[in-house]
């Protein structure tokens, strides 16, 4: 699934609107909040990752067992 920017925008835009409307800042809440929408953001990508990261396995032909042995290179959309 690609990255949701719609639901970021507009919960930014909320979050603005509620901070505007208090008369006492909480700057905690706010990064908060914000890095919550961030993660949830983030969260709604697919990441890819290339084919062909070597791998090392062990076990019969029919129970397989690996794991990677280079580090992979990916991309999030």
């Amino acid at each position: 699934m690609p990255l949701q920017k719609a639901p970021l925008k507009q919960g930014i835009a909320n979050l603005m609107k509620d901070m505007m409307d208090r008369t006492d800042p909480s700057y905690d809440e706010f990064a908060d909040r914000l890095s919550t929408l961030i993660e949830t953001y983030v969260k709604t990508g697919t990441v890819t990752v290339a084919l062909g990261i070597p791998v090392s396995t062990a076990g019969s032909p029919t129970a397989q067992t690996g794991s990677t042995t280079a580090t992979g290179t990916g991309t999030i959309s």
